[in-house]
């Protein structure tokens, strides 16, 4: 009876001790649920009203060395368009997590191109101009769903294969860092190859057109990673709310607050499917994402103005206006090369909420003969600014957290 007794006695711990530690994990877990974080007054700023850095094509790495000599050799002919010279595409970028940890990046732009079957991005026939092998031997080429391509056929390497792959690194990271700034997300829909410039080379593989289904697949690729409502998505419905246009939400100041945005993404699409992404969906109803309009337009609410110098003027007003505005630092390798800071300083004091640039950190090249140590990162290491035009006079709020 004894030993029955001790027995009893020890599945009675032992069932204490199972419920202690199941009590304390679902404490923790309730905890994380319910964290409540303190980011100071600079919370009660709307999402319009502060400054972050993006990286521009933020998936890219430089391209191959054989492919390098001969769009060198093409760019003489008179052939190919400035954009395709090899020393505008000699940049290389950290995987997005990277970025994002270490050099305050808070907004990124992908290249993306239609491939409804798949496959159609799977060989790479600028190779075949060295008489070497065309098949990229990527498996993730071949599924059906947008690619990640800067320029098809030639200038192909990338972090990320695909638009999926590129949403899915960010989502795991927004999860991670629930307290983060809004993400601002630029989608450039691709519309041209090189097989448009050199019909003459028959084998160079052609661009897809796009159609209404295609622009309806890049909501559903978004949703199929972030869900679909879009919760953890500022999509134009949300901003628009009550008002008859999106425009006029955002001439009324309806952006969000950060307190409201923290943790969330913003997509914004420009490029060839523009047209027909809007087609059909009055001031973007029902859409994923923004697009960059003219903004006199019913869905302005996001502006592009790359010429950071040569737009100043323009943007400080359209940023007054309540807009969004994004603007480029530096473009095609140049400032890196010459150490050229002015349109970094126009950026910053035009009021353009997302400076894009290729260089959040120096070339690895800086110091050695042609490279400069350019760099695009705030003052003092800052994270974010308050927008010195939208938020004019409000910098005494301290400063912008994660």
């Amino acid at each position: 009876m004894k030993r029955y007794s001790d027995f009893t006695r020890q599945l009675f711990v032992a069932a204490i001790f199972s419920s202690l530690i199941l009590i304390a994990a679902c404490d923790k877990e309730q905890n994380h649920k319910e964290k409540v974080y303190d980011n100071g007054p600079t919370d009660s700023l709307k999402i319009n009203q502060i400054q972050i850095i993006a990286s521009h094509n933020s998936y890219h790495l430089v391209t191959d060395s054989v492919v390098v000599a001969f769009l060198a050799n093409l760019s003489t002919t008179g052939l190919l368009p400035a954009e395709y010279d090899p020393i505008e595409l000699d940049y290389t970028h950290l995987p997005l997590a990277q970025q994002l940890n270490d050099y305050n990046v808070r907004g990124f732009e992908f290249d993306i191109n239609p491939d409804p079957v798949g496959g159609q991005y799977y060989k790479r026939q600028g190779l075949s101009f060295a008489a070497l092998p065309t098949e990229s031997g990527i498996a993730e080429l071949n599924e059906p769903g947008y690619k990640i391509i800067h320029i098809i056929d030639f200038d192909y390497n990338t972090n990320n294969y695909t638009f999926k792959s590129a949403l899915n690194d960010l989502y795991k990271w927004s999860n991670e860092h629930p307290n983060h700034l809004p993400l601002f997300v630029n989608v450039e829909a691709k519309s041209d190859a090189p097989s448009d410039i050199l019909p003459q080379i028959n084998y160079l593989t052609k661009s897809i057109p796009y159609t209404a289904e295609l622009c309806d697949d890049m909501d559903e690729e978004i949703k199929s990673v972030f869900g679909n409502d879009l919760q953890k998505v500022i999509t134009p419905d949300k901003v628009r709310g009550t008002y008859g246009t999106l425009r006029e939400a955002v001439l009324a100041g309806n952006w969000p607050t950060l307190k409201e945005a923290r943790g969330k993404i913003i997509f914004i699409m420009q490029g060839g499917a523009e047209t027909l992404y809007k087609a059909g969906h009055a001031s973007l109803q029902g859409r994923a994402m923004f697009v960059y309009a003219n903004p006199t337009s019913d869905e302005a609410a996001f502006v592009i103005r790359n010429n950071s110098t040569g737009s100043f003027t323009d943007i400080q007003q359209l940023v007054a206006q309540g807009f969004i505005v994004r603007t480029r630092t530096d473009a095609g390798t140049k400032e890196a090369r010459s150490g050229d800071v002015t349109d970094r300083e126009s950026a910053f004091n035009s009021g353009a909420q997302i400076i894009s640039t290729d260089y959040y950190k120096p070339d690895s090249r800086a110091g050695t003969p042609g490279w400069t140590d350019f760099q695009v990162q705030f003052p003092n290491g800052e994270l974010a600014r308050i927008n010195p035009i939208s938020a004019a006079g409000q910098q005494s709020l301290g400063t912008i957290k994660e």
